[in-house]
């Protein structure tokens, strides 16, 4: 496989909703935490843990996630967002982001119980092998929580520059309890998202999804 630049990787990375049933190797997998954990952060305090669930650890917590939702469980996540009013700009975003991914799968907007089978499917971890689960200890902020998101930014370009496909999930906080006994770990540690990944099944529509960006003008600002 020829090397792909940053570039290269940058541009094709996107988030894959359908992935095959094929365990990434353990020399992969070291290669690509390896390179994430060059990543910066604040102080170089790297206060970003991560937890990866494979195999019957994987299919257990999945199980559970899939019961919980089933159950109609409410999330209780370590980190809730207050609730503000966004520019309609960005619910414009979110909603043609929604769209794509509606049309891919052929659902009718109106169509609210195809729309509740494709978001449980997040639960479901999208079938990947993989999932990743990015925490840091309750003592740290706002701050060190943009420090994980360059983490995680920095472990899926590395995936991807290695041939396998990811999607960063906020529904994996959605029950850090399970993470948390899956793992062994002390209430201290929370659980900020996950990151379902491996092998791109192809032959899903979903994946046909492509969204778009914004024009550079449009959040770039350049002064002299």
């Amino acid at each position: 496989m020829s090397q792909m630049s940053l570039e290269e990787a940058v541009r094709s990375r996107r988030s894959v909703r359908g992935f095959l049933n094929q365990p990434v190797p353990q020399d992969v997998l070291n290669k690509i935490f390896d390179i994430a954990r060059w990543s910066p952060s604040g102080t170089n305090m790297q206060p970003w843990q991560t937890y990866v669930a494979s195999g019957s650890l994987r299919d257990r917590l999945r199980a559970q996630m899939m019961e919980r939702v089933q159950a109609k469980v409410p999330p209780s996540q370590d980190h809730k967002e207050p609730k503000r009013n966004i520019g309609q700009v960005y619910k414009d975003r979110r909603r043609e982001c929604a769209a794509v991914l509606y049309r891919a799968m052929d659902i009718e907007w109106d169509d609210k119980p195809a729309r509740a089978s494709a978001s449980f499917r997040n639960f479901e971890l999208f079938d990947a092998p993989h999932v990743a689960f990015l925490c840091m200890d309750e003592g740290f902020g706002l701050g060190s929580a943009w420090d994980v998101g360059m983490y995680a930014q920095t472990l899926m370009l590395a995936m991807t520059a290695n041939g396998l496909a990811s999607c960063a999930q906020g529904t994996m906080g959605h029950h850090p309890d399970l993470v948390r006994e899956a793992f062994g770990l002390g209430d201290e540690v929370k659980v900020l998202f996950g990151i379902s990944f491996g092998y791109e099944d192809t032959s899903m529509k979903v994946n046909e999804a492509h969204t778009e960006r914004a024009l550079l003008e449009d959040t770039v600002t350049f002064k002299s």
